[in-house]
């Protein structure tokens, strides 16, 4: 813990009103933790001008897109040097601690599926938190990349020792007219009801290029694919196509899909948005500019190119 006060006052520039606020603690906590780090070596201070610019990444981009707060993974070497799965272990790490900052007790979280999910739920800590209830995004969907979706969910719900709510049906059903059946049934209308009244949605945004994992997991063919970037697709949440502007592009799959909705996303009070990587930099501004992102994590390369964009 004094490690994560240190970085986000160090290394992000938040200031210790803040860092007291995000961690729900009294500022007179966070100043005695910082003389913590100090003394026991947790930090050793060395100014060096060029590493000034980085340190507020996390404030400008909070400001720029008027969200309530961001947190951002940093790595200091040259971008060149990191592939995405280098990036990913350490934003899974930072987004994890967002997590447990953000969430309260008494919250109903919708957790979504995908690489970056996986890679949180596996670096989350065990933080037991009250009276809280984890909810399961999209339908039952095995990948070759990553485990089932439900295991994400029952992970996040077990390191918070919260009580888990699966989507008991597939995420892809065969046809639309039995899709729509299915979404009928009372057990799975029920389980889909419950997402339409969430308090905190965990999710990612993927792009829509030919390796995207919407094609990689079998929910959408490349044909598919390729027919929602010609109807104006830039990236993908909760199987779902996102528009520059954030709106839904209704296209297949989405008929024969079952996972909450775009709608229900914005729905919720709290949005995190845990993305890696600077091929998502458009699906990730569509997503805040959707409305989908009240709380962003982004590895500091990505970071920096919403800044500019």
């Amino acid at each position: 813990m004094l490690s994560n006060v240190a970085l986000l006052y160090y290394g992000e520039g938040l200031t210790q009103g803040e860092i007291a606020r995000r961690m729900q603690v009294s500022r007179a906590t966070i100043v005695n933790m910082l003389k913590d780090c100090r003394d026991l070596g947790i930090v050793d201070i060395r100014v060096e001008g060029r590493h000034l610019k980085g340190s507020t990444l996390s404030r400008e981009l909070r400001d720029k897109f008027d969200l309530q707060d961001v947190y951002v993974a940093q790595y200091g070497e040259v971008l060149s040097e990191l592939s995405r799965k280098d990036l990913l272990p350490h934003l899974a790490r930072v987004a994890s601690t967002a997590v447990t900052d953000v969430i309260l007790p008494g919250d109903r979280v919708g957790i979504a599926w995908g690489e970056t999910m996986i890679s949180v739920a596996d670096a989350m800590p065990h933080r037991s938190v009250s009276n809280v209830e984890v909810c399961q995004l999209i339908g039952s969907m095995i990948s070759e990349r990553i485990v089932a979706s439900e295991n994400c969910t029952i992970q996040i719900a077990h390191r918070l020792g919260a009580r888990s709510y699966t989507l008991h049906a597939p995420s892809l059903i065969s046809t639309a007219e039995l899709a729509d059946r299915l979404r009928a049934e009372p057990t799975i209308c029920t389980q889909l009801e419950r997402l339409r009244s969430l308090d905190m949605t965990i999710a990612s945004v993927g792009n829509v290029e030919p390796e995207t994992h919407l094609v990689a997991a079998g929910i959408a063919t490349s044909q598919e694919l390729e027919d929602a970037r010609a109807a104006g697709a830039v990236g993908v949440i909760c199987c779902r196509y996102l528009d520059v502007d954030g709106q839904e592009v209704e296209m297949p799959p989405n008929d024969r899909l079952v996972a909450a909705d775009i709608r229900d996303l914005r729905a919720a009070r709290k949005r995190l948005l845990a993305v890696c990587g600077l091929d998502r930099a458009a699906a990730t501004l569509a997503a805040i500019r959707g409305g989908l992102v009240t709380h962003l994590c982004v590895d500091q390369f990505l970071g920096k190119a919403l800044i500019d964009a």
